[in-house]
């Protein structure tokens, strides 16, 4: 699909409603290619996988706003993030190995909600095409 579609049709093709390209574009979560000489908004094939990656996000808890604010002006440090996320892991190995028996099944029921969200983190990344 290389031709640029209009709002209906990428709402059709995403799954989802007019108006949440309309609210997904005020908050720049997709971006129209052009627009029309009627001044209608096109959208590239491209955005089809963006929703999927925002639906995907957002059932995995991530919030519009947060996404939002990802991808504006000063996206943030993504190595600093990484290392300091590092960090936390070796701070979260330590708190394990000395932790008791409570404390450790809610230590495995956290880490399993991260590791959840740092699959659909590699997914999403891997599906998204550039904006």
């Amino acid at each position: 699909m290389s031709r640029l579609l209009r709002i209906g049709e990428l709402a059709n093709h995403a799954g989802v409603s007019t108006r949440t390209v309309d609210f997904y574009t005020g908050l720049g979560l997709i971006e129209p290619a052009e627009r029309t000489a009627g001044n209608f908004r096109l959208y590239s094939a491209d955005c089809i996988d963006r929703i999927a990656a925002i639906k995907a996000l957002e059932a995995n808890g991530v919030s519009l706003a947060d996404m939002a604010g990802a991808l504006g002006p000063g996206k943030g440090d993504l190595p600093g993030q990484l290392s300091q996320l590092q960090i936390d892991l070796d701070t979260l190995r330590e708190a394990a190995a000395h932790s008791g028996p409570a404390a450790h099944q809610l230590l495995l029921a956290l880490t399993a909600r991260l590791q959840s969200l740092i699959t659909t983190a590699i997914e999403v990344t891997g599906n998204l095409p550039p904006m």
